[in-house]
């Protein structure tokens, strides 16, 4: 038995340095330039603050953590998004040791997350969701552990990943929700006492200083994300077509799941058991997440962005398995293994191709090179060092990552900030300077 399980960990740690290794090593070799996302947060990450324009402030903190100790090597940030993955699907094997006594299981609750685009194909952009998905998986962990034993330390530890979670960006709040729910209707079953309030004294710490910036910005972060859903330009057919879009693309996006999970099993009929807390566990944080958003698009009419569900698929196969895991038979694994080892060369070769062939990519922007005709153009002009950038996030964000002297990003260009500086030059929509 010994033996089996640590077969069953070999191969989970293989599963898991070949994964970081192809997704780190692939956009490194085809990609001339860091994507639009990863160089947002590289420039938020030069000018830390508790909170920026668009998100709050956890990707600017880990990407700028990772330009202090890598500084601009490209596949540093491929890495640090693989990292976020990796983590996320570690948490999400020692979730499932608790619901699983067969160690396959639980390799399977990982595995079949590759059959998920969102956790190989977009994974090379280090953005909000990728950053949101360790303290995802982690919150999740952690509220099993505390619900299951009812420690202070696993209650701390819930309460603060939940805090980071909310920091890395606010649809956070959706499996805070879920999570509610259930410790609630544990609370009111008496099988749960008030110590789980312990979780909110590190996620009130952690967030405090993030409210205040937003009481001190007019709420910025809240409008972007209110705006970027299309709230206000509403008619009453959006709270059809919106949300029925919405299912559809969920729809489109787990097909190579369930297939991967048709070789594990193709019965579907099952009977639930409701009083099963793990079942309900398990609801709470894969259906209720979904569900909820689903009704924020039916209810307010609005678009939901593809990419903004990242997250919420990383214990779906941890529940399937759960539900039909009697009908699993773990010695007939083969076909399993092909599909999935098809799926999981496909995804990187598909990103290669498309990478090298497409030429008119935010990852094709020339970014260094830019850079060093500005830093000439300066030379020429002025013996002070460049120090600060205004521009937009995307071409001010890339040279203050290209330039050696690493300018901080000051925002968008204001001639008021440009009067503050000592010197200064302008190029087009971009302005550098020495402040």
């Amino acid at each position: 038995m010994l033996f089996y399980k640590k077969k069953i960990l070999n191969i989970f740690y293989i599963f898991l340095t070949t994964h970081l290794v192809v997704w780190t090593i692939v956009p490194s070799l085809t990609n001339h330039n860091l994507p639009l996302d990863t160089i947002e947060a590289l420039a938020w990450g030069s000018n830390l603050d508790w909170g920026f324009n668009k998100h709050p402030p956890m990707s600017a903190f880990v990407a700028g953590i990772f330009f202090y100790f890598f500084g601009a090597q490209d596949w540093a940030y491929y890495l640090l998004s693989q990292i976020c993955v990796i983590i996320s699907f570690i948490a999400v094997f020692k979730f499932a040791e608790d619901f699983f006594k067969n160690k396959t299981l639980c390799l399977l609750s990982v595995l079949l997350l590759e059959g998920i685009y969102f956790y190989n194909f977009t994974t090379p952009e280090f953005n909000v969701n990728v950053c949101l998905m360790p303290f995802w998986s982690l919150t999740v962990l952690y509220i099993w552990k505390a619900y299951k034993d009812n420690k202070i330390i696993d209650w701390f530890l819930a309460g603060l990943f939940s805090g980071f979670g909310f920091l890395s960006k606010y649809l956070f709040i959706y499996l805070g929700v879920g999570v509610d729910i259930f410790l609630i209707y544990m609370i009111y079953k008496k099988k749960l006492d008030l110590k789980c309030l312990v979780s909110l004294v590190p996620f009130l710490i952690v967030l405090f200083p993030h409210l205040i910036w937003l009481a001190e910005n007019n709420y910025m972060t809240i409008t972007y994300g209110i705006d970027r859903t299309g709230t206000g330009d509403q008619n009453f057919l959006d709270h059809i077509s919106h949300p029925l879009i919405f299912f559809g693309k969920q729809i489109g996006i787990l097909i190579p799941f369930f297939l991967m999970f048709l070789f594990l099993n193709n019965k579907i009929k099952k009977k639930f058991n409701f009083k099963d807390n793990k079942l309900l566990f398990l609801l709470a944080i894969n259906i209720v997440p979904i569900t909820l958003m689903f009704l924020t698009s039916m209810i307010m009419g609005v678009k939901i962005r593809t990419m903004w569900m990242t997250p919420f698929y990383l214990f779906i196969g941890t529940l399937l398995i759960y539900i039909f895991q009697k009908k699993i038979n773990i010695n007939k694994l083969q076909n399993f293994f092909t599909i999935f080892a098809v799926l999981f060369l496909l995804s990187p070769i598909t990103y290669a191709y498309i990478s090298i062939s497409k030429t008119d990519k935010r990852t094709d922007y020339p970014g260094k090179k830019i850079a060093e005709k500005v830093q000439k153009k300066w030379d020429l002009e002025f013996n002070d060092p460049l120090n600060v950038v205004l521009g937009n996030e995307w071409n001010a964000g890339n040279l203050s990552y290209h330039l050696k002297s690493r300018p901080v990003w000051d925002g968008v260009v204001d001639k008021n900030k440009l009067d503050s500086y000592n010197k200064f030059i302008c190029i087009d929509d971009i302005c550098v300077g020495n402040k």
